[in-house]
């Protein structure tokens, strides 16, 4: 065991739960109307629990054990075996958070309409028969492995994965019925949401490598400068399509360069950081503006504009940009076009599997908790109070 490189996952670990209950949390919360903040800040701390739970149980040992079975409740594993230079436990626990957050995601396409209890059956099942086998395929000993796919940090089994997931759902689910007259609650809470989402992902990006090593600190740097890049992006354009560059712009933009860069930020300089932050803020501005009133469907709180769409873009940029000299990996601008391949065939995996198991387990939970959309009364009097007897402001 290396105790530097155990020390660095252990503090990537508690960074990255970070982002789920309160950074995903409030940054969703502040952008939900002021009678559901509470519910909205619940699916993502609920979710954080009990995706925890299922990782434990049984989805750590279908991602990664031998067979299905061999590590449930994490049979098997000792408090001193490695999963190369840090202890199997913390691999445990650092890819648990990871699951925590992807289902989290997906709420942000769903807010404001779907039954909590649907909730809470839906993250079971699908961080075990979406999440799980998707990482076994990605990361695990499946194919997109043997392929040579570059997936850093969660490129296509978070991102892509969440945001299309969100999408089916939010078309599944149908519109809100007060949609037009929805505004965010609070401004400052995405705000504080974002930086906090923001401080969480360099543990997301740079512990992905297990190590503190220089391709963890590259990850680190590379994050922070897609980040700003997307943020200055996504205000720029705003202020040049004639409308006022605003705080939620530069929140949202900074995250849509968070998203771009998590494939590749074990693989690109700080060249390719700048231009995947900058296009990713460009990109997440057009699926949250442009392409949802295009296609008129109702992702309230834009999972699939930033998250999803974003992410398609970030998996095939990393085919361009991954550097050799960074982590060994070439991309097309360095001579490796067939990197182009495995990055495609991922994305296109993903949304296929991610599109069909979705659906399959929105049909498991309609049944279960007979019909997941909540009724009209709910929907009007607002989540916080019928589900939660809890208010977030003062009336």
């Amino acid at each position: 065991m290396n105790t530097g490189d155990t020390a660095w996952v252990l503090v990537a670990t508690a960074m990255v739960m970070l982002m789920t209950p309160a950074g995903l949390a409030l940054f969703y919360g502040g952008l939900s109307s002021k009678k559901s903040v509470i519910n909205t800040v619940g699916m993502s701390y609920a979710a954080f629990c009990v995706a925890t739970l299922a990782w434990v149980v049984l989805g750590y040992s279908i991602a990664f054990g031998d067979n299905v079975f061999s590590h449930v409740l994490l049979r098997g594993i000792g408090i001193d075996d490695l999963a190369g230079s840090i202890p199997t436990l913390l691999f445990v626990a650092f890819q648990g958070v990871f699951a925590a957050i992807a289902v989290a995601i997906v709420s942000g396409s769903v807010e404001e309409r779907m039954k909590f209890s649907s909730w809470i059956v839906f993250t079971l099942f699908w961080v075990l028969l979406v999440y799980a086998p998707l990482v076994r395929a990605i990361w695990g000993d499946a194919i997109f492995g043997d392929l040579g796919e570059l997936d850093f940090a969660g490129g296509t089994v978070i991102h892509v994965n969440a945001g299309i997931a969100g999408l089916v759902l939010a078309v599944l689910l149908g519109k809100r019925k007060r949609i037009h007259e929805t505004s965010p609650s609070s401004i400052k809470l995405t705000v504080l949401g974002s930086a906090l989402l923001w401080f969480g992902w360099f543990g997301f990006n740079a512990g992905s490598q297990l190590a503190a090593d220089g391709v963890a600190a590259n990850a680190l740097l590379v994050t922070n400068i897609a980040a700003c890049a997307g943020a200055v992006a996504w205000m720029l354009f705003e202020w040049c399509c004639g409308r006022k560059p605003s705080t939620l712009g530069l929140a949202s933009g900074a995250i849509s360069g968070l998203v771009g860069i998590t494939p590749a930020a074990g693989y690109v300089d700080s060249t390719g950081a700048l231009l995947i932050g900058l296009t990713s803020g460009l990109i997440g501005y057009f699926g949250v503006i442009k392409l949802k009133k295009v296609f008129d469907y109702d992702d309230s709180l834009d999972a699939f504009g930033i998250h999803g769409l974003v992410g398609i873009w970030g998996s095939i940029a990393t085919a361009f940009f991954a550097h050799p000299d960074i982590n060994g990996a070439s991309g097309v601008l360095f001579g490796n076009t067939y990197q182009l391949l495995p990055q495609v065939a991922a994305v296109l995996f993903t949304v296929v599997y991610a599109t069909f198991s979705t659906w399959g387990i929105f049909w498991l939970t309609e049944r279960l908790t007979g019909g997941s959309r909540i009724d009209s009364k709910t929907e009007l009097e607002g989540l916080d109070q019928a589900y939660h007897n809890e208010t977030s402001f003062a009336r």
